[in-house]
């Protein structure tokens, strides 16, 4: 008896849908996802050989520019509306909703108190002014301020000195006894990476 064949036919499977599915993925990423905004501040600096690694939270950021000027940040948007609540108190100033929306999105910021707010609002503008430093001389030392609220937003903070390597060593001492006033002897300074001299 003969076999019966059977005819094969080939299998096709319509792949369309599934191309869908992954470009609505992928455009519901690129839309979603938050870029990290351009820093206020940049600096250049120097290299160490030290590999120890400051935290990625609970962390305070005093960046120090190559002509002095110091700028102030703190991680996490929570700790920012605290942190701005206390200084609000102390300087007697009150914020709007949009001038607090504002201040949290700053990753940091480099401003005297009177200028806080024309700050906030021309940020709210998409206007990007000048920053020419917060004040850290003796008679005026908002840094110390800031420090000070920074610290009852958020106890666990750590505190990091991001200096360039062009500063001069007046503006970093002023933000070293900035801390020492307030007790805090054990910071981190940030550097880049430089390699080991290998021994002979």
């Amino acid at each position: 008896m003969s076999k019966v064949k059977m005819s094969r036919k080939s299998a096709s499977l319509d792949m369309t849908a599934m191309v869908d599915v992954a470009f609505l993925l992928l455009t519901f990423f690129m839309l979603a996802s938050q870029f990290k905004p351009k820093e206020v501040v940049s600096v250049l600096i120097p290299a160490s050989v030290s590999e120890f690694t400051i935290p990625e939270k609970d962390i305070m950021i005093i960046s120090l520019r190559n002509d002095g000027a110091v700028f102030f940040g703190i991680d996490g948007r929570p700790s920012r509306q605290r942190m701005l609540e206390n200084i609000a108190k102390k300087y007697n100033i009150t914020f709007s909703p949009l001038e607090t929306s504002e201040f949290i999105k700053m990753e940091n910021f480099g401003v005297p108190m009177a200028q806080l707010k024309p700050l906030l609002n021309m940020l709210a503008e998409k206007k990007a002014p000048a920053q020419n430093g917060i004040p850290t001389d003796s008679t005026n030392n908002q840094l110390g301020d800031w420090i000070y609220a920074a610290r009852l937003a958020n106890p666990k903070i750590r505190i990091a000195i991001k200096g360039d390597q062009g500063a001069n060593y007046p503006a970093a001492k002023a933000v070293i006894s900035t801390l020492q006033k307030q007790n805090i002897n054990r910071f981190n300074m940030i550097t880049s990476l430089k390699t080991i001299p290998k021994a002979e």
